[in-house]
């Protein structure tokens, strides 16, 4: 067989496969959108859930999510991007650095339920945090910071060495060459994965179970004092999110509608992870063409 149908033929089989996966993708969201999107109303998204009766919504469960999101990323993201500047910037290609590349890959590949039992032995008993958003937030950021630093040093790699030595050229140290040079051309990339780890942050539910906890008490939206029991903004409070309340509706759900109320809350999960990732593209692209101009 000549190289050009070789050529051909493997193209067409690549091109087969990933049009496949593709199809599947997308069945898989059109129907989770189709059985769900009809019992999505403005009541089921500002009321509040309800243990026995029907007619429950998940106001809080949506709120709880985003503000673990918020959370998570207020931790997560300083941690990442001091990582990736020193990894990509200072560090030494020696093996503590390759054995510390090797520990941020294991740790990517952990199990989601095994963080959420590691933030429950440690921030829930041993520091005493109780069932609680910070605690959630703290076990997410461990799961989370292996994606976000890789993204972080993908984006300061991105940035061309010239500009680098054009820095240093002109009298500039090592640190102002990073903080005025290489993160400003970075910073797309960086805002970008920042925004698509929060879809995963958003979509999580193993390692909050045992962190952030099932139970969703009364909190008033009118009280601003996080450090009240009942302010929505206090981050020591257990929170169920949103993914956790799908599983636990699925799992043992007594109200009548739990049908229907894990299908609204799969097609809202699904458009916000998928909002999550349309803003992303949306901000770096802008952010790329404000620094182009």
């Amino acid at each position: 067989m000549s190289p050009e149908r070789i050529d051909k033929l493997a193209t067409t089989i690549i091109l087969g496969v990933a049009g496949l996966v593709g199809l599947v993708v997308l069945s898989l969201l059109i129907y989770i959108l189709a059985l769900g999107i009809p019992h999505i109303s403005w009541h089921f998204l500002t009321s509040e859930a309800e243990s026995f009766a029907a007619g429950g919504g998940i106001r809080d469960q949506l709120f709880n999510s985003l503000y673990l999101v918020v959370l998570t990323l207020i931790v997560s993201v300083p941690l990442a991007l001091w990582a990736a500047i020193y990894l990509n910037e200072y560090a030494p290609d020696n093996r503590a650095t390759r054995l510390l590349r090797l520990a941020i890959e294991v740790l990517s590949s952990l199990p989601s339920v095994v963080v959420g039992l590691f933030g429950y032995l440690v921030f829930v008993l041993k520091f005493g945090m109780d069932f609680s958003l910070l605690a959630g937030a703290l076990a997410l950021t461990i799961l989370n910071l292996p994606i976000l630093n890789r993204s972080c040093e993908d984006a300061l790699r991105q940035v061309p060495y010239l500009q680098r030595q054009a820095g240093l050229g002109l009298g500039m140290s090592k640190w102002q060459v990073t903080t005025k040079i290489v993160l400003p051309a970075a910073l797309p990339g960086i805002i970008t994965g920042a925004i698509l780890s929060a879809g995963r942050i958003f979509g999580e539910a193993a390692a909050l179970i045992y962190t952030a906890g099932q139970s969703a008490p009364l909190i008033s939206y009118t009280d601003w004092n996080p450090f009240s029991p009942t302010s929505f903004l206090n981050p020591m409070r257990p929170a169920e999110t949103l993914a956790v309340h799908i599983w636990k509706v699925n799992s043992e759900g007594l109200v009548p509608d739990a049908r229907a109320v894990s299908n609204g809350s799969a097609a809202v999960l699904i458009i916000t992870i998928l909002l999550f990732n349309l803003v992303a593209r949306y901000v770096g692209h802008r952010i790329k063409r404000h620094l182009a101009k």
